[in-house]
């Protein structure tokens, strides 16, 4: 008798600790493992949301982008092309050249400068020395460089009366710039 009640007070124990082993290691695992799986499926909810967000915006940024690319296109005709240095200025003064000897002026001599680097372009400098036939021509020559696309800005303009008897030609040092984006 002495060992069934002893028994009838171990099965209940028995129980009780099972009970708890089951709840601690088996339980509260599970609670943890949902609590993990919610807590990721919202944040690939969060995720997908901000995808489909990305997505709605996706025709905006491609005009945006189109235009910027028109944009960069326009801007890019305001400067002189060339793959080097040496190509962009030898473009400039091709340029400057054909002005010049198309209103009747001669070229006695070209130079280019050391360039120069200014927020992520250069700036082209060269020296052309030529005779011009007389005032009008060079109002011509310096008004065709002002106003043609690419810019080109005349930084220094230097005459002097080639024979002072008969005024008629005039020696004339440009010094003309423009912008490149040679890196």
């Amino acid at each position: 008798m002495r060992k069934h009640k002893l028994l009838i007070l171990f099965i209940p124990l028995l129980i009780i600790l099972s009970a708890l082993v089951i709840y601690e290691y088996v339980y509260l695992s599970v609670q943890d493992e949902l609590a993990a799986t919610s807590e990721s499926a919202a944040v690939k909810t969060k995720t997908l949301q901000k995808y489909i967000q990305l997505i709605a915006e996706k025709p905006e940024l491609e005009k945006l982008l189109a235009a910027l690319k028109e944009q960069r296109k326009a801007d890019e005709a305001k400067l002189v092309e060339g793959q080097t240095f040496s190509l962009a200025a030898a473009t400039l003064q091709d340029t400057v050249k054909g002005i010049i000897t198309s209103r009747g002026g001669t070229i006695s001599s070209e130079r280019v400068g050391k360039p120069e680097d200014l927020k992520g372009f250069k700036v082209i400098s060269i020296s052309i020395d030529a005779v011009i036939p007389d005032t009008r021509v060079l109002g011509d020559i310096i008004y065709s460089l002002e106003t043609r696309t690419p810019y080109l800005v005349v930084k220094e303009v230097d005459t002097r009366v080639r024979n002072i008897r008969e005024p008629r030609d005039f020696i004339v040092k440009f010094d003309v710039i423009a912008l490149t984006a040679v890196k």
